[in-house]
């Protein structure tokens, strides 16, 4: 069992939460713009010192890997890194999509494929698709979204879509009755802890020197503005 530091920077959220065998004791987060710089160090120390443990006590760092902002998962994964090799501690990588997912089929009884989606700009989503106990069924993507996306599991499937990126869904499949939208999902670090503590309990750990976030799509520089996908 272990004391893991969840760290979520893949979107708009700043996240972070301490759990010790798979429960919760500590959370800070902030939505709503790209302050990950500034925030992520501060949250770190806030959830340490609310749990009354030293970081050096923490037995492994959890990094939400993506896909998402590349700007986002870069700070995130630096910071993750440099707590790894500072305190000689293991790092765990969370698949974003499927935490997301897993955190809604969790709480929703209704029977149907689970598709959580992040905005990629334009029409373009990143997205994948799992079943009520969380197996993988379409693997994850970067899909433009138009009347036919989807269609195949739409016929057969209830399929509950999700994230900031579904609202570009939303006029697309409205007559659908077999698509439903989940509104105000969003990314948090408290929905990672099952899958971190699990791949603890299993040793499943990343080469620290070597990982490298899911980036799905090459970074294509551009004007600046708040966000770089």
């Amino acid at each position: 069992m272990g004391l893991i530091l969840n760290i979520e920077t893949a979107t708009t959220v700043c996240s972070v939460s301490l759990a010790k065998d798979g429960l919760l004791l500590a959370l800070k987060e902030q939505d709503g713009d790209y302050s990950h710089a500034e925030n992520l160090t501060l949250f770190i120390e806030h959830v340490v010192k609310e749990a009354g443990v030293k970081l050096s006590d923490i037995d492994a760092v959890a990094i939400s890997k993506g896909p998402g902002s590349y700007t986002g998962l870069r700070i995130g994964v630096s910071a993750a890194k440099g707590l790894c090799y500072a305190l000689n501690k293991p790092l765990i990588a969370v698949d974003t999509l499927q935490y997301l997912s897993l955190s809604v089929s969790r709480v929703d009884a209704r029977v149907g494929l689970f598709c959580p989606m992040f905005d990629a700009r334009r029409m373009e989503v990143y997205c994948a698709i799992y079943d009520s106990l969380n197996n993988l069924i379409r693997p994850t993507a970067a899909e433009i979204i138009d009347e036919n996306s989807f269609s195949d599991l739409l016929d057969k499937n209830t399929v509950f879509f999700f994230g900031n990126g579904a609202e570009k869904c939303m006029s697309m499949f409205s007559k659908n009755k077999n698509a439903v939208f989940i509104k105000d999902i969003v990314p948090s670090a408290e929905g990672m802890i099952a899958l971190s503590e699990n791949s603890y309990k299993l040793g499943q750990f990343e080469n620290v020197a070597y990982f490298e976030p899911f980036y799905l799509k090459d970074f294509i520089a551009g004007k600046k503005k708040k966000e770089v996908l």
